[in-house]
């Protein structure tokens, strides 16, 4: 049992986005409601791409407007990225924490990400995507989410 009410989201687009300000706008929305209506949100994202860089800078900037301490903004990476290991003080002044998910820096490097994004999934109560594609890793783990029946929200629609 979650103690605290946890609300859980996770964060999955394509590495390149089109119309970006309306995915902005929109994805401005859905982060806005969720600080709004949620006692405490966890969001969930990783660093792989246009869509997760907008959905951590949307983030950053909601929370400083609300001046909301109800929020944990993670980064979850799939291993230990060199990035991360030579500026860790930088990474932990932008994301609240940085997890590296343990299951998939074991697993072979092609498929460490979408394992990370399986787990991320698996810890969510909802997911919000920009799939704007029927292809790519994204669209794989949006077919995950649907088919572990999980609330879904894309933006891209």
């Amino acid at each position: 049992m979650n103690i605290l009410n946890i609300y859980t989201v996770s964060f999955f687009g394509h590495r390149s986005l089109y119309l970006y300000e309306d995915i902005e706008r929109k994805l401005e929305k859905v982060v806005s409601d969720l600080i709004y209506y949620k006692k405490y949100v966890k969001f969930l994202v990783g660093r792989d791409g246009e869509f997760d860089r907008l959905t951590s800078s949307v983030i950053r900037r909601l929370v400083r407007k609300y001046d909301s301490g109800n929020i944990s903004h993670i980064l979850v990476l799939p291993y230990m990225r060199a990035e991360y290991r030579d500026n860790r003080e930088n990474f932990l002044t932008y994301y609240d924490e940085v997890e590296i998910c343990e299951e998939s820096c074991q697993a072979h490097f092609r498929s460490a990400i979408q394992i990370r994004n399986r787990i991320m999934v698996d810890r969510s109560d909802l997911v919000v995507c920009c799939i704007q594609n029927q292809t790519g890793g994204a669209y794989q783990t949006i077919q995950y989410a649907k088919s572990q029946n999980k609330k879904i929200i894309n933006i891209a629609e």
